[in-house]
């Protein structure tokens, strides 16, 4: 047994991994920080063959990752806001990809696994009402749980739906046999994203959820609340000038009105308002052709509003 040996060759994969890491850092803009607990090797093999060609992923120790990150800040200061989400059992998946499919290529590959004792449940647990299949010396086992059941054609009945585990609770010891026993597997593990670099910035996966219409809407509201905010103190704004712009015209044509002073965007109002008659008369045959008879009003408010419609 050659100790020097043994050393040379952990000395020598170390320095490929920098290397590598390097490489991955330079290369790849967009950076998966996501958490591997409870995923099997044979699984991530699985994950790694998916992600063939969309990215690439990289284990290690996390003193390891935030060493050669450390190395690099110097050509990219931004990865240093990589630093202080590099705890737990993490891993990172580089990708120039569009986010959303490398997330959900990440989270397809799903492994159904039993709840073990002291295990922390990912989610809620239900046991659904079933025969058991078990016999009635097994009747106290279920009682001891707190489970209500049933004797049917010899062998023991749940009766109704049962919360057995809480998301987030520690499974119990009783509680994982009694699974087992079901031979029910409740939870499934895999790559959990929990952080994302992108070009400098970092946000949660959640923000991958949020659609094109959502920041319209948002956006649009923002607008509206600066155009109101303006017109109420009266300062002006790129959102508050049109309607600044509609507001001034709508005084100069009320005092068109009232006045003998015109010009051309008032001439229709005011001939509306000499004669309006001779406008329901000309909105009338284009309502009976339609068989509308609010088409006369419509066609009236068409014409009274044209002006403003213009400008």
């Amino acid at each position: 047994f050659n100790s020097n040996m043994v050393k040379g060759d952990r000395a020598t994969w170390k320095a490929n991994y920098f290397v590598r890491i390097g490489k991955l850092l330079e290369e790849f803009p967009r950076i998966f920080i996501v958490g591997a607990d409870n995923v099997r090797s044979k699984q991530m093999q699985e994950i790694r063959v998916s992600l063939r060609g969309i990215a690439e992923i990289l284990m290690g120790k996390n003193t390891m990752m935030c060493k050669a990150i450390k190395a690099h800040i110097g050509n990219n200061p931004q990865l240093e806001k990589l630093l202080p989400h590099i705890k737990g059992n993490v891993g990172l998946v580089f990708s120039k990809e569009d986010p959303t499919l490398v997330r959900d290529k990440i989270l397809e590959n799903k492994v159904a696994a039993p709840a073990r004792a002291g295990a922390i449940a990912p989610c809620d647990v239900f046991v659904e009402a079933q025969n058991t299949g078990m016999g009635p010396e097994k009747t106290s086992f279920f009682q001891a749980l707190n489970i209500s059941t049933k004797i049917a054609k010899g062998s023991i009945e749940i009766v109704s739906r049962i919360h057995l585990v809480k998301e987030g609770d520690k499974v119990g010891a009783s509680e994982a046999t009694l699974l087992q026993m079901l031979n029910v597997k409740p939870f499934a593990y895999g790559l959990q994203i929990e952080n994302i670099y992108d070009n400098g910035s970092v946000y949660s996966p959640e923000v991958l959820d949020i659609t094109d219409d959502q920041l319209l809407a948002k956006f649009r509201a923002g607008v509206a609340n600066v155009a109101s905010a303006s017109l109420e103190i009266g300062y002006c704004t790129q959102a508050s000038i049109p309607h600044s712009i509609i507001n001034g015209f709508k005084k100069v044509l009320a005092v068109a009105v009232e006045t003998d002073i015109t010009f051309p965007a008032a001439e229709g109002i005011k001939a509306y308002l000499a004669d309006p008659s001779a406008f329901a008369a000309a909105a009338a045959p284009a309502a009976s052709a339609a068989g509308n008879v609010t088409s006369v009003s419509t066609a009236t408010a068409r014409t009274f509003l044209k002006p403003l419609i213009m400008l």
